[in-house]
């Protein structure tokens, strides 16, 4: 999804977000900087994909980080923090919620089930991240072969067994992780440690979001993201009611923001540890989401 060209006989890349700018940063100034170091940002970041109604090549981001802390009480701060931008936009509860998971899930079952080649393991989370988009059906062709959609693009699958597939689709049953569903969970996992640390790790989250009274929250173990430097707690903020496009037709708009635990980020620039977590709000998707309920007016 990186927008790159070439100018001149050089390749050119466009920012694809703000978050791997910031980690740059952090590695250079590791020695000064407060931890946890706290920033938030607004920038122009750019995508090289498909445009659509409310999704841009072009658009505006807005980030808010922690960096140098592990505890997951910034991760559920964060989690907060996106439900009080959606209100103070306009949004009431009941038109958005917060879809939490952990990326340790995600990465215990291909662990689990022997996916360990980089291809298929990227290959099988953009595949699951793809649910809301494309149905379990779909998800199924991209774990296989691949998925022709709509327009007749044709889309390479994970290539994986059936048995493999048949364990993920198992896996994505499980939607929303109340009452006895985080028990499912742990039936999946048995004694898989990374899945399990992942379970944990939400345990606590929902721990202290009743610190915060926040209850406008989903525990979903099928949110994955898409990029592949998360490697924690993950989350999306999601709308409950349907979007328009221009020719008043109803979509699948996706999720408006979301962001989680990146610990590796920072460490690849200097191989210092140095646990971060964020999250990002496209304002653009979350401007045409507004003007659709005349939250504004123009």
């Amino acid at each position: 999804g990186v927008f790159s060209f070439e100018d001149d006989k050089k390749w050119l890349s466009l920012r694809y977000d703000l978050t791997a700018p910031l980690a740059r940063y952090a590695a250079k100034n590791f020695d000064n900087l407060p931890r946890p170091f706290k920033r938030f940002q607004l920038g122009t970041v750019w995508r090289n994909e498909k445009p659509g109604p409310g999704r841009f090549r072009e658009f505006l981001q807005f980030d808010a980080d922690y960096v140098g802390t592990s505890n997951l009480f910034a991760d559920s701060e964060l989690c907060f923090l996106i439900s009080e931008i959606l209100k103070s936009c306009g949004l009431e509860n009941n038109e958005f919620n917060i879809k939490i998971s952990n990326r340790k899930l995600s990465k215990g079952l291909l662990e689990k089930l022997k996916i360990v080649s980089e291809e298929k393991q990227s290959a099988t989370l953009r595949a699951i991240d793809k649910l809301d988009r494309v149905g379990l059906k779909g998800v199924q062709n991209l774990l296989g072969k691949g998925r022709k959609d709509k327009s007749g693009d044709f889309t390479k699958g994970a290539e994986l067994d059936d048995f493999q597939i048949k364990n993920i689709l198992n896996f994505l049953d499980i939607r929303n992780l109340a009452e006895n569903n985080f028990e499912k969970l742990k039936k999946i996992s048995e004694d898989n440690k990374i899945m399990n640390e992942g379970i944990n790790e939400l345990e606590l989250m929902e721990k202290y979001f009743s610190l915060f009274n926040f209850e406008n929250y989903i525990f979903d173990p099928t949110i994955v993201r898409g990029l592949e430097y998360y490697t924690g707690p993950i989350f999306e903020a999601n709308l409950t009611f349907k979007v328009k496009n221009n020719k008043g037709q109803e979509i699948e708009f996706g999720s408006i923001g979301g962001g989680g635990r990146y610990d590796d980020l920072v460490k690849r620039f200097n191989n210092q540890e140095c646990p971060s977590t964020g999250i990002s709000v496209g304002l653009d998707r979350l401007i045409y989401v507004i003007l659709q309920k005349k939250k504004i007016k123009v």
